[in-house]
């Protein structure tokens, strides 16, 4: 009886679609009509998508892609330079009134329209597509040099299983050490001419580096393997990869805080200096953390949020990432300035015994916080926090090879963490838009990582590391403000934030509070305009640099960009936010030739809100002829692929 109630219902429902016009599929294009039958009508059902195993899966994934390296290494930096404690006033205010809002407005995207980046913004309208297709170049740059990255983990972790590690002391040439590594240190000798041996300049290129090019080939091998199953497989592998940092946080933290000069780190941690709030600068940098901290504009956020069932709570979502994300990153800090604090105390007894920086004693005061600050600010920025200050301070430490493992290990799976979101910020959308990707999902995925690895060769010459420098200050950071700056547009003033949050409140089930309504509509776009205008300005104020290694000094230095980097470097702007104006083009162009239908009044479709999960096969209506057997509509259909038990893929049928 109740397979012939839902039968009963079927029939119902297609009559009803046969005796009106029906919405365009999403890619709005129509199957042409049987010949014959004087009828253009379609039935169309959405595709059913994969969805998470456990609500636990979802969260470790959201959690692991915004929790990344730049919470170990760039906020712990940030709050060194710019105030301590202060800073971090400052970033809890920018991210309560700009980043949960505009996290929540991702999420709650993703849940209810179910699709990747692409599909998402061409949902709201077919003139606003080129903004996923920016956020999926965005994450392809970022995914080339981040694996780059996660390989010299790799090598760091390979190098700590030795009893002596070795960046403990210079090696030996002839009858002495090696002037270069006499004249610096030795962790960093150890990190610019052993691990990366680095040009002096981005103009010299040199040879391959052979270790650091295996080291990202097992990367991308790691990549693919836990993604090769979409979400199926990437969700086991967060149960490790995003639990494990933290059991390594608390460890460094216990250990860290037993150790002497550890409380004098801590404190000028929360040293307050509030002079630094009228410094635009700070503002900006605190912005940019936050905004990269959550992962906004990526399109991974949507993706993943896009398996949710659409009755999940994703507003207690978007705070609960936001505040984990928070806690991890002070929880970083209190780790990295504990052990620098450490760090800074055994140096200073060091050299005092010596007597060779007794005049720098005369000269700070000779307090032993002060003493701490003045070295504790060298060494802290980037990538030379975690290979070249804290590999130090863990020399330090008793069973030293014991704790840089520890360290390297945490840096790895906090890096493939965020690498497997951003992976899906290109993967999914891609899948979603186009069929014969969605049909191939492993060969797409397989290829994918090779085009990475091979284009990301470029970064393991020996000036890998300035080009690596190039990718993460200019490839993502102008086209991601932009892409979010569109984003927040299309939803509040273009699709309308009154008829969003109504959409939300239909999907959630309960109303979400109207103060979204204003962040969305004003505070959110007048705060990211200004971050734009902040960023231009200091780049057309100051000439780009970068930091090199001078081989014959031994020390770093700024040398500007030559004109062929910045060549490359506006490319790279240009390239990531061209898909938008290319988008809408190409959508006016269609339409002015009839290929596309002109949008709707008020706007645009609004967004669905039933739900479309996965639906088992036995609850299907079986057909006349055949008990067992599906639907006739769905045996037409040569489009429909059956997955773990669930359809996949549904495509319309003309009628």
């Amino acid at each position: 009886m109740c397979d012939l109630f839902e039968w009963a219902n079927e029939c119902l429902f297609l009559s009803q679609m046969m005796s009106e016009k029906p919405p365009l599929p999403a890619d709005g294009q129509r199957d042409e009509a049987e010949p014959g039958l004087g009828l253009e009508q379609e039935v169309t059902m959405e595709t059913a998508r994969d969805g998470w195993d456990s609500k636990v899966e979802y969260f470790l994934a959201q959690v692991g892609f915004s929790v990344g390296l730049g919470n170990v290494w760039r906020f712990p930096y940030l709050c060194h330079q710019n105030g301590g404690g202060a800073f971090i006033l400052l970033y809890v205010l920018l991210m309560v009134l700009v980043g949960v809002p505009l996290f929540f407005l991702e999420l709650a995207a993703g849940q209810s329209i179910r699709q990747g980046s692409i599909g998402v913004w061409r949902h709201i309208s077919p003139k606003l597509v080129g903004i996923g297709y920016s956020s999926c170049v965005v994450c392809f740059f970022v995914a080339l040099y981040y694996n780059v990255i996660i390989g010299w983990s790799i090598f760091y972790l390979g190098s700590s299983f030795k009893y002596r590690l070795p960046w403990e002391t210079c090696p030996t040439e002839g009858n002495g050490t090696v002037k270069e590594c006499a004249a610096s240190s030795p962790t960093e000798y150890f990190w610019y001419r052993k691990a990366l041996d680095i040009t002096d300049s981005i103009d010299e290129t040199g040879e391959f580096n052979p270790i650091i090019t295996g080291c990202l080939l097992a990367a991308w091998v790691i990549v693919c393997l836990a993604m090769y199953k979409g979400i199926k497989s990437t969700g086991k592998v967060m149960y490790f990869s995003s639990v494990f940092p933290y059991v390594v946080l608390l460890c460094f933290l216990i250990r860290g805080v037993t150790l002497d000069g550890a409380s004098e780190g801590i404190k000028f941690m929360f040293y307050p200096r509030l002079e630094i709030w009228a410094d635009v600068q700070v503002w900006r940098q605190a912005a940019t953390q936050v905004f990269f901290a959550l992962g906004l504009g990526f399109g991974s956020v949507i993706a993943y949020s896009s398996y949710n069932p659409r009755n999940n709570n994703c507003h207690r979502d978007a705070f609960t990432v936001s505040g984990v994300n928070l806690m991890t990153s002070v929880l970083a800090t209190l780790v990295v300035f504990a052990v620098l604090g450490f760090r800074a105390k055994t140096i200073a007894t060091e050299c005092v015994k010596r007597s060779w920086l007794l005049g720098y004693l005369n000269i700070l005061g000779g307090t032993r916080l002060k003493f701490a600050i003045f070295f504790l600010s060298q060494g802290v920025e980037g990538t030379g926090l975690a290979f070249i200050a804290f590999t130090e301070a863990m020399t330090l430490f008793p069973g030293s090879p014991f704790w840089s493992a520890l360290f390297f290990l945490m840096l790895l799976n906090l890096g493939l963490s965020t690498m497997f979101g951003t992976m899906a910020g290109i993967l999914t959308p891609l899948t979603d838009t186009f069929k014969t990707l969605r049909n191939h999902k492993f060969l797409f995925t397989a290829c994918s990582c090779a085009v990475g690895f091979l284009i990301g060769l470029m970064f393991t010459q020996r000036c890998g590391n300035y080009f690596v420098a190039m990718f993460d200050d200019y490839s993502a950071t102008l086209p991601l403000i932009i892409v979010v700056i569109f984003q927040t547009f299309s939803v509040a003033w273009v699709y309308g934030a009154d008829r969003f949050l109504e959409d939300l409140k239909l999907m959630l089930d309960r109303p979400v509070p109207v103060v979204y309504k204003y962040m969305w509509k004003y505070v959110c776009p007048v705060a990211m305009l200004g971050l734009l205008g902040a960023s231009l300005l200091k780049m057309i104020l100051e000439r780009p640099t970068y930091i090199a290694w001078n081989r014959e000094k031994a020390s770093k230095e700024d040398l500007p960009y030559p004109g062929w980097a910045l060549a490359v470097l506006s490319m790279l702007i240009v390239v990531a936010f061209l898909p938008v104006p290319i988008g809408f083009i190409h959508s006016l162009l269609l339409e002015r030739l009839g290929q596309s239908p002109a949008d709707a009044e008020a706007g645009y479709m609004p967004c669905a809100t039933t739900d479309t999960d996965q639906t088992p096969l036995d609850t299907l209506p079986p057909s006349a002829g055949d008990p067992s057997s599906f639907s006739p509509l769905l045996e037409e259909n040569q489009d429909t692929h059956l997955q773990n038990g669930h359809i996949e893929h549904f495509q319309s049928s003309a009628v």
